[in-house]
């Protein structure tokens, strides 16, 4: 009750807001609102170009709002990169080596023998892929469920009512509708004078898809993505050296969870050459020759690899859209520019996801995507874009949502810091699993919870209780009088919690 009655005040007070009173009654934007459902047999209420994580959820979503809706798909598969050569298979393979690793390397310490362990890396890569095939019919299944028109093909604006589709078939047509969402996500960002060709040199795409293990591989880029496929084929055996332009990995994350990860990933073999920038690559010979200088300039070195992988980020995909043909405002690396309602500057076109500003996250596409369907309905949505979760699912896995400490030291806020150990923690120790740690970051008045920053085994899954924690302006003190079931990692929330107000129990 006390939830739905704080949902409720939020939304009351979002339509007493002055934005939102301009958005529901300002001359600009009064087209939301006045625009009206299709009731033609050919027009759509709501057309979605893009069946990634951030369309497909928002089609469903919209069809269950009772709007006519068709998603457009040029990649012949539901899910986008996340679903196909993303966030799923590269999942898939973290997976499938942790295992490899640990018969390897952990079973005798459980009492388990095993004479000889192998890599099969056809089977590993079969796996993936039926776990991606799998996926993707199911949410075909769920556009059938849902009543959602599906066209398989390359979509691009005849005006801000109508989409030209390139079928995959060969065909064309044109699909109507009075909203239009641009969904489209993003795509690897490229390196100057570096040419991937997914077999050599390779993008987190090719990586999911190398026919054996190489010898050596370098990773260009020590963020999320770099360190996970870095960590996959590490696993299975190649030497990994990770080259990345900045002074620390993972900028973003706070600076002492970012100290021990980095610890733990070295202990795991893996090799790091930060404040380093790669000049040249040369690829005439059999494997891969990189020149190297110092981010700041300096002695050049070379450093060959069998394979290396490109893994500096992503970059809006919206090629071939026709964008600039009816208006569309985009900012100076081509996201789209939306207001608080998802809408572009041309009515009836909306925009989600990692197209327009904001985490390149599956997740916050979802949130995006929902949001703006309910705002095209007439409802209100809803994103809080300071409270989206990370996690680098590594092992262990790192998770954070919320400020980082050196986040909150820029703003001046004086705050308190709670830390609980996984060595401290009874089914960490039980299943002899215990490195890491959570940290909890907390106003010192107040004790509202600013930050959670996790390194655990399961940390994904932990931080979902802090992610609600935050979003609902809980203490430190919520968190440590709440019952957390015992054995579990949970209880090391709870500890860090009763650290960060008081004091904790098993250390």
């Amino acid at each position: 009750m006390a939830m739905a009655a704080t949902l409720a005040r939020r939304r009351a007070a979002a339509l007493l807001s002055p934005s939102s009173k301009q958005l529901h009654s300002g001359a600009k934007y009064s087209w939301i609102l006045s625009r009206g459902f299709a009731t033609g047999s050919d027009e759509n209420d709501v057309v979605i170009i893009g069946g990634g994580p951030g369309g497909y959820v928002a089609a469903i979503k919209a069809a269950q709002l009772g709007l006519k809706t068709t998603c457009i798909e040029k990649r012949g598969t539901l899910g986008g990169t996340c679903l196909n050569v993303g966030c799923i298979p590269s999942k898939a393979l973290l997976h499938s080596s942790h295992m490899y690793h640990e018969a390897k390397s952990s079973f005798a310490h459980h009492g388990i023998k095993v004479s000889s362990v192998e890599v099969d890396v056809p089977a590993m890569l079969a796996q993936k892929d039926k776990a991606v095939g799998n996926l993707t019919k199911g949410i075909e299944g769920l556009f059938k469920k849902n009543k959602v028109n599906y066209v398989k093909g390359y979509g691009k604006f005849l005006s801000p009512s109508e989409v030209s589709v390139d079928t995959i078939d060969g065909g064309n047509t044109t699909v109507k509708g009075k909203h239009i969402i641009v969904a489209t996500g993003s795509d690897v960002k490229s390196l100057p004078g570096i040419t991937i060709d997914e077999e050599r040199i390779v993008s987190s795409t090719g990586a999911l898809s190398l026919k054996e293990v190489p010898k050596r591989l370098i990773v260009i880029g020590a963020g999320y993505i770099g360190l996970e496929m870095g960590s996959v084929w590490g696993r299975l055996g190649s030497e990994v050296i990770v080259v990345e332009f900045a002074a620390d990995i993972v900028p973003s994350m706070d600076g002492e969870v970012r100290k021990q990860f980095q610890r733990s990933l070295e202990k795991q073999k893996m090799k790091f050459m930060l404040k380093t920038k790669v000049v040249s690559v040369d690829t005439t010979g059999s494997g891969v020759k990189l020149t190297l200088e110092p981010s700041a300039g300096g002695e050049q070195t070379t450093l060959e690899a069998d394979v290396v992988l490109v893994s500096a980020g992503r970059t809006p995909f919206t090629a071939g859209l026709q964008l600039e043909k009816i208006g569309v405002e985009t900012d100076k690396i081509g996201r789209i520019l939306v207001n608080e309602r998802f809408a572009t500057n041309v009515p009836g076109v909306y925009a989600i996801g990692d197209v327009i500003p904001g985490p390149m996250l599956a997740h916050k596409a979802e949130e995006d995507g929902v949001a703006c369907v309910e705002y095209i309905a007439g409802k209100e949505g809803h994103v809080d874009y300071d409270l989206v979760p990370g996690v680098v699912y590594t092992h262990p896995e790192v998770a954070s949502v919320g400020k980082t400490e050196e986040q909150v030291k820029t703003l001046g806020v004086e705050y308190r810091v709670g830390k609980f150990p996984l060595l401290a923690n009874s089914r960490a120790k039980a299943i002899d699993d215990a490195e890491g740690l959570v940290k909890i970051i907390a106003e010192k008045e107040s004790d509202k919870i600013l930050g959670v920053h996790i390194m655990a085994p399961n940390a994904g899954e932990l931080i979902h209780e802090a992610a609600l924690a935050l979003a609902y302006g809980a203490s430190s003190e919520d968190i440590a009088r709440t019952c957390h079931a015992h054995p579990t990692m949970s209880e090391a929330l709870k500890e860090a919690a009763m650290a960060t107000f008081d004091k904790p129990i098993h250390i």
